[in-house]
């Protein structure tokens, strides 16, 4: 019986479909492949002489194609013994038209989370952390960063400041930011995200356990207190396989058109 990894020749009996360079045509059939589930988590894709044969390419070429597939998070290479198609961790759907914390939106999902500490402090700010939170010379600010995950899966980085009036000890927050600010009186009721596409540095993407130059969400929020204060000034970055960010849109004044 063939190895799983031949099933991603499929249908093709030798080389390729045509249309771009052949190393992005490799690398596109390898990506079908594998979101028609026809080579699954963890099976071995054939070897880098055997594929070339193959698909009538060089050694060069499927070097090319592998090596960016295992830079998106597709595959991973495993010293040794070969590449293989990497875990597809389950997508988390969340919604960007209410105001709730981590911790909240995977409650809701029933999914046990936790955080690993980062960063828990008071320090002096800097120009941005300043200018976003309306700080005035010689305020300090509070800073709470943590890693999320869920289960085992690191799905987010999150890197939260706040004027240390709002927050004097950091240390006091558990597990969820938002339901100490609730205790307090200094929950947020609204907020500014702005949300691009960025490539992962090597230290975020060790702590997220992906391939660096992956493509993730970088999300900057900006929360306000009923007064209209800032409170909340949140840079993060979340595994651009894990999360889907979605959107209801509606119908504006047709008279407005």
């Amino acid at each position: 019986m063939a190895s799983p990894g031949y099933l991603l020749f499929d249908g093709t009996s030798s080389g390729l479909p045509g249309g771009g360079p052949l190393y992005l045509q490799l690398k596109r059939m390898i990506e079908e492949a594998v979101t028609g589930g026809r080579i699954r988590s963890g099976d071995a894709l054939p070897s880098e002489r055997d594929m070339a044969a193959r698909m009538e390419v060089s050694r060069v070429t499927v070097r090319k194609a592998v090596q960016h597939l295992v830079r998106d998070g597709v595959l991973v290479q495993r010293h040794g013994s070969g590449t293989y198609v990497a875990p597809q961790p389950s997508r988390v759907e969340q919604s960007l038209s209410q105001l709730t914390s981590f911790t909240e939106d995977m409650a809701r999902r029933g999914m046990v989370v936790r955080s690993i500490w980062l960063e828990r402090g008071l320090y002096p700010p800097s120009p941005e952390e300043t200018v976003a939170l309306g700080l005035s010379s010689g305020d300090r600010v509070a800073r709470v960063a943590r890693l999320r995950l869920s289960g085992e899966t690191p799905l987010a980085i999150e890197r939260a400041a706040l004027s240390s009036d709002i927050l004097p000890d950091p240390e006091a927050v558990g597990t969820s930011l938002y339901a100490h600010l609730e205790n307090t009186g200094h929950r947020p009721v609204c907020a500014i995200q702005r949300i691009r596409a960025v490539r992962l540095d090597q230290d975020d993407a060790d702590l997220l356990e992906v391939a660096p130059g992956v493509a993730s969400l970088h999300i900057e929020r900006t929360s306000y207190l009923p007064s209209g204060r800032v409170v909340e000034f949140t840079r993060s970055i979340y595994r651009g396989d894990t999360y889907d960010f979605v959107a209801e849109l509606r119908l504006g004044d047709p008279r407005a058109r």
